[in-house]
């Protein structure tokens, strides 16, 4: 169904890392509006939905996510690479280390870990769809607020391509919703 090529969407070189932004870019490796809780919603609400068209976007879109959640996990680990026990621990990264040493694992910068409860998955195509739209500005927003915490060039590309992404999946979507809308005009019942 899918051919994996051996190589980043958008490249990640990170020579001088970032221990906290590092662990902040777990709100979207591991946290409710990671990248891996948007892969798993579209791959999941795909089922469910009433038109080739949508299951098509959603099974793309959820691809890409997954993408996404290898390039925040390679930033991740180029940002821990060779970093000291000390510098963990003042990055507040001290506990994730007690846990998982340097590997990278699926949880917010608070060290919850990821859960299936972030995905959303209602049955009726309009809610997931509508809920999509906003999980994709929430994403936008988030990569907005990590780029403010950063001025270097090599945090900073990847994050714009993440952020410039969400747009593009925030419009796919909203494509989705006009076909819903033409489906079901007046919010038909009849769509659960």
């Amino acid at each position: 169904m899918w051919i994996y090529q051996k190589k980043l969407e958008f490249p990640v070189n990170i020579t001088v890392p970032d221990l906290r932004l590092a662990k902040l870019l777990l709100a979207q490796y591991g946290g409710p509006d990671s990248e891996l809780a948007a892969g798993m919603r579209y791959l999941t609400q795909r089922f469910t939905m009433p038109d080739d068209r949508i299951r098509a976007t959603l099974n793309d879109i959820g691809t890409e996510e997954i993408a996404h959640w290898e390039i925040v996990g390679v930033m991740i680990r180029q940002s821990v690479r060779g970093a000291t026990l000390a510098q963990l621990e003042n990055a507040g990264l001290d506990a994730c280390y007690a846990l998982h040493g340097k590997g990278i694992y699926p949880a917010d910068p608070n060290g919850v870990p990821f859960t299936a409860s972030y995905i959303q998955s209602t049955g009726d195509p309009i809610a997931d769809i509508t809920f999509d739209l906003a999980a994709e500005e929430g994403a936008r927003a988030a990569y907005e607020r990590l780029m403010n915490l950063t001025d270097s060039e090599e945090y900073l590309a990847p994050l714009r391509f993440l952020r410039a992404r969400e747009i593009v999946h925030y419009q796919r979507f909203g494509e989705c919703l006009d076909i819903l809308n033409a489906l079901y005009p007046g919010g038909d019942q009849n769509r659960l």
